[in-house]
Formats: C-alpha cells, sequence, structure tokens
C-alpha cells in the first residue's frame, strides 16, 4: 500500500497557521498550547470546535476517543479536559507527534496517549480498544476519510452507538455512508457528526 500524504492538516486556504489553540472548556480552559510551525497545520477553528463539542456534551464525560489525524491535537485535547477517560492521538509527522507528546506532559494529562503512525496502517492493526468518540479530520484532498471510515467500521474500533465526526472540503458529498445526526458548514469545510446505530458496529472487537 501506498503511504499517505504527512498526516498534518492541509488547509484549503492559504491562512498562515495560528501560533497556538486555545482550549476552550473543562480542566484546562483557556490554556493555550504552541503549534509547532509545520507546512499545512490546520488546527480545527474554536467556534467549529464549540459547536461539536455543545453536541457531544451528553457523552464526552467518560468517553473513549480517538483521534486519527490528530495534527495539533485541539480535538482530542479539548474531550480531554472535558472529561474523557482515554484519548488516542495518531499523528504521522514526527515534528507533530513530539509537540503532541509535549502538550501532554505540560498538561499533567494522564489519559492522553499519542502515537506516531500511518493512521491507515494503525487501524489495520487488531482492535485493542472500541472507542466511543472518534475525530476525523485528515489533509483534505488526501482522499483518507472514506477508507478510514471503512476500517473503523469493519476492524471492530467502533463501540456500539458510536460517534464519528468527520471535516471536509465544502460543496463535497459526505465520505461517511450514514445521514449525518448533526451537520454544519464554516466557510470552505463541511463538517459532520455522525451516530452509529447498533448494527453498524461489527461484533467481536476487543474489549
Amino acid at each position: 500500500m501506498l503511504s499517505p500524504p504527512m498526516k498534518t492538516k492541509r488547509s484549503t486556504t492559504s491562512a498562515a497557521t495560528p501560533g497556538s489553540v486555545r482550549i476552550i472548556a473543562g480542566e484546562w480552559r483557556g490554556r493555550k498550547l504552541a503549534v509547532p510551525d509545520l507546512p499545512g497545520l490546520r488546527p480545527t477553528p474554536d467556534r467549529v470546535r464549540e459547536t461539536l463539542f455543545n453536541w457531544l456534551m451528553p457523552v464526552s464525560e467518560g468517553a473513549r476517543c480517538l483521534d486519527l489525524f490528530a495534527g495539533t491535537g485541539a480535538l482530542g485535547l479539548e474531550a480531554a479536559s472535558r472529561g474523557a477517560a482515554e484519548v488516542v492521538l495518531v499523528e504521522r509527522d514526527r515534528g507533530a507527534a513530539a509537540a503532541l507528546r509535549g502538550h501532554v506532559t505540560r498538561l499533567g494529562a494522564g489519559q492522553v496517549r499519542v502515537e506516531c503512525a500511518d493512521a491507515l496502517q494503525w487501524l489495520d492493526q487488531p482492535a485493542t480498544s472500541r472507542f466511543d468518540v472518534v475525530f476525523l479530520d485528515p489533509p483534505y484532498g488526501a482522499d483518507l476519510l472514506a477508507p478510514a471510515w471503512r476500517r473503523l467500521r469493519d476492524g471492530g474500533w467502533l463501540a456500539p452507538q458510536a460517534y464519528v465526526y468527520a471535516e471536509w472540503p465544502a460543496g463535497q458529498p459526505s465520505p461517511i455512508d450514514l445521514p449525518p445526526w448533526r451537520s454544519g458548514r464554516a466557510g470552505q469545510v463541511a463538517h459532520a457528526l455522525y451516530r452509529c446505530l447498533p448494527a453498524t458496529v461489527p461484533t467481536g472487537a476487543g474489549a
């Protein structure tokens, strides 16, 4: 299998990467985390994250979360701040992964683990956990959302009634073959939260 592009998130605009991301709410509310100066690194904007976590409010506390194309870690660390019991950040780029580990250390986030790995290859291993919430925000134009979704769905990575969040360029069809539970648009970015019915998730996954 050909290696996909760098897992930093590439914007469809030429806007510069912000120097930091801010945790919006929870234990680390207001904390700013430095964003490494890497080409195309694009954190999810504050207002989109706030909307997303309002949608997830009933399930955030105690959830097991996977941020599959972690980049800046804005989504996964926000989940940890809001009470997630376990967060796994998967990031291919070594520099970005090192920055994520630094954030975890500075925050004292013992429930967060960073995996420096190719996201699709990481999903090809036997599932060792079933996640309640999964964040999918890969580089635009890399065609990674659909194959990531199929591996999550078929590989036993999703808990019953799991939530899957995705971002992709507006104007393109949803890469996930489920009706969105909630959806929106911010500029040139479409985003949606999907709720997986029990029949969507194969049995036999690891506990």
